[in-house]
């Protein structure tokens, strides 16, 4: 599990985030939500290590961030960015990435490696497309790889901002079920979201960001009840119940 306790961070002479206590548990899919410039993707870059703190505590499986190397966090957090180049390398190669924290210099693969990236692949439903180069793919296709990626990485924590961002609606929920699919095997899921019927439907619990500070913690349930989403994002909900749980919309 991962604790973060009175935690601040930010850009030199820009503090973004402020007193944020936050735990991000196992088995659980996590929606950080907010309008933009709220701290959403700074709190992602914090707890993966690639942005400094400026004051607080990330706790990794009880153990202070700082005291971890660059290999050591990797073998632990995940972390899809929102956006990121295409390589010209087939998406087999590329899944083959996330066994990058636990190779030596030269790299080799073993084995072992090549099978764990067959069965990410498979586990995403991305079998078929570990021969393809990875920028003939469509949006949805490459986030899959990506998540297979993430999965051959081996980590209790994935850390993904704005998984769902351009892909067509079919390929959000793909996406989103196997997010839910990733927290049900025991691993902490948290998605930087703005699709906020998206994030009620398919996380276990939901944090508010408002203006670098935690408005709000809380399940789907508590969150919609609750006034400070209409106040902080300046939109209403609604909602109807099916056999599958209940359908959010914009009202």
């Amino acid at each position: 599990m991962i604790e973060l306790k009175n935690l601040r961070a930010g850009y030199p002479g820009r503090p973004v985030l402020e007193d944020v206590t936050l735990d991000l548990r196992p088995g659980q899919v996590l929606a950080v939500l907010g309008p933009n410039g709220c701290g959403k993707s700074t709190l992602l870059r914090t707890v993966n290590g690639l942005l400094a703190r400026s004051g607080g505590e990330v706790l990794v499986d009880g153990v202070p961030l700082e005291r971890l190397s660059a290999k050591e966090i990797a073998q632990k957090v995940a972390y899809l960015p929102q956006s990121r180049s295409v390589p010209n390398i087939t998406a087999g190669r590329m899944v083959l990435h996330g066994r990058f924290p636990y190779l030596s210099y030269p790299r080799r693969y073993s084995q072992e490696d090549r099978e764990m990236v067959r069965r990410a692949l498979d586990w995403v439903g991305a079998a078929e497309l570990a021969s393809r180069p990875l920028a003939e793919l469509s949006g949805g296709q490459r986030q899959k790889v990506y998540l297979a990626m993430a999965l051959a990485q081996d980590t209790s924590t994935i850390l993904m901002d704005e998984p769902t961002t351009y892909l067509d609606v079919g390929c959000q929920l793909e996406v989103m079920a196997l997010a839910r699919r990733l927290a049900e095997e025991g691993r902490a899921v948290v998605m930087v979201l703005h699709d906020l019927t998206l994030a009620l439907r398919y996380a276990h619990q939901t944090a508010l960001l408002w203006e670098g500070r935690v408005r709000q913690t809380g399940t789907p349930e508590e969150l919609y009840r609750g006034e400070a989403l209409e106040q902080v994002m300046g939109v209403r909900l609604g909602r109807v119940e099916t056999e599958e749980g209940w359908r959010y919309f914009y009202r």
